[in-house]
């Protein structure tokens, strides 16, 4: 077993072997597929799984644990996430060795390990409706819609909702048992008169604060390409030529995360300004809107890049800045490269393609779109050290020198999938 026994793989083993009784499902904040949580973008979610360890713990303890012990285990926690090699931080935040979390840190690439875990090949054979309930600031957002992808190829009966929630929110867990009781109400108790009235998609739009039901996931849009610009700029049009944007990321004093998908409750939107002032983070932000931006759907990023070294991460977040200057995190990517997954050219310029988490949000006019380029954003992601060791064991740090271009020959964008109005 691939750790503890999270809710979802009980939901999903389920599934993959239904008894004669199953007539309908419901699940929330969850996914089929655990190792995509575990190592999004080929990093390693740091953060979030020392806060799972340290909740094991305070649950073996029994009972409510003191403001002294919570504030203790969170001291724990914050040396944890700078401890090297990480292969040591299981015993900082719980005392002792975590087997779990020993084979989550060694066994990223064994499909056999993680084959017990992972119910995603039985998808097509599930048969029973589905109801799905998410948030956009949860980690399992993008496995748990490649779930309702899947069983919408297979042809099932699946709808899905989305709301303004990150994985612990309270607002998640209402809308969860509403949905369900709604969906067993129509298929357990076949009262149909009981069924809300609704589409297959129900999406939460921030920024507009309301609610879109649309037919399928994702909704039709247009694919348009906002370019980063030198001086930091970001427009639509194509770039002009220019130097590229440079940084050095140094691992012993790596790009703090702020916000986002945790399981912590750190986690969702937050001011992004103390993050966009260090100098290991670029910024590109568009002139004020002249009108309303509904942005809906994935969301990729394509950076032209240029690193002195072969392992190396590239972080990427969406925000969208009011009037004032507060910058709001949306949705964030981060892809770990290596010598065996890109390829850069004989001017040592790769291409890298970061998939963002989706999202459905309205960019308002007067504000202004801003999208973040760094190498990292730890302790949400376990911090590249850069010479390409093992995760569990690796201790030298390498700093590494970055270039992001953006010319008529690299033009580096994010695409963004843009609705027009009704």
């Amino acid at each position: 077993m691939a750790g503890p026994s999270y809710l979802g793989i009980v939901q999903w083993a389920v599934a993959a072997k239904p008894p004669p009784s199953l007539r309908a499902m419901a699940v929330s904040i969850s996914s089929a597929r655990v190792r995509a949580f575990t190592y999004p973008g080929g990093t390693f979610s740091l953060d979030s799984t020392l806060t799972w360890l340290a909740l094991l713990a305070s649950q073996h303890q029994g009972g409510r644990p003191r403001l002294s012990e919570q504030l203790a285990t969170r001291r724990r926690k914050e040396r944890a996430v700078m401890t090297l090699p990480l292969g040591d931080a299981d015993g900082v935040v719980t005392g002792g060795r975590v087997g779990f979390y020993q084979d989550w840190l060694a066994r990223m690439e064994d499909d056999a390990f993680w084959a017990p875990v992972e119910f995603d090949r039985h998808l097509d054979s599930l048969t029973v409706p589905v109801t799905m309930v998410t948030g956009w600031y949860d980690m399992f957002l993008p496995a748990q819609l490649a779930d309702y992808q899947a069983l919408r190829a297979a042809g099932r009966d699946v709808r899905l909702t989305i709301g303004p929630w990150k994985h612990t929110g309270p607002g998640a867990a209402g809308e969860a048992l509403r949905d369900s009781l709604d969906w067993f109400g129509t298929h357990l108790l076949e009262d149909l008169d009981s069924r809300t009235r609704r589409s297959r998609v129900r999406l939460f739009v921030g920024g507009a604060r309301r609610w879109l039901e649309v037919e399928e996931w994702p909704p039709p849009a247009r694919s348009v390409r906002w370019h980063l610009h030198p001086g930091g700029g970001l427009h639509p049009r194509a770039p002009v030529a220019s130097p590229p944007g440079r940084y050095r990321y140094d691992p012993s004093d790596p790009t703090p995360s702020v916000g986002g998908t945790l399981l912590a409750r750190s986690g969702g939107p937050r001011d992004n300004r103390a993050l966009e002032r260090r100098s290991d983070v670029l910024v590109f932000t568009s002139s004020a809107l002249v009108r309303d931006l509904e942005v809906v759907g994935p969301i990729t990023v394509e950076l032209h890049v240029r690193s002195t070294l072969e392992h190396t991460d590239f972080f990427v977040r969406l925000c969208d800045v009011d009037p004032s200057g507060k910058s709001l995190n949306l949705c964030d990517g981060l892809v770990r490269v290596t010598p065996a997954s890109w390829w850069p050219g004989p001017d040592g310029i790769a291409a890298v393609q970061v998939p963002l988490w989706p999202a459905a949000h309205v960019f308002r006019r007067g504000y202004r779109l801003r999208v973040q380029v760094s190498s990292g954003a730890h302790p949400r992601f376990a911090r590249n050290l850069g010479g390409g060791e093992p995760l569990a064991t690796a201790v030298t740090m390498h700093s590494a020198d970055q270039e992001v271009w953006h010319d008529p020959d690299h033009p580096s964008a994010i695409v963004l999938p843009v609705r027009d109005a009704d």
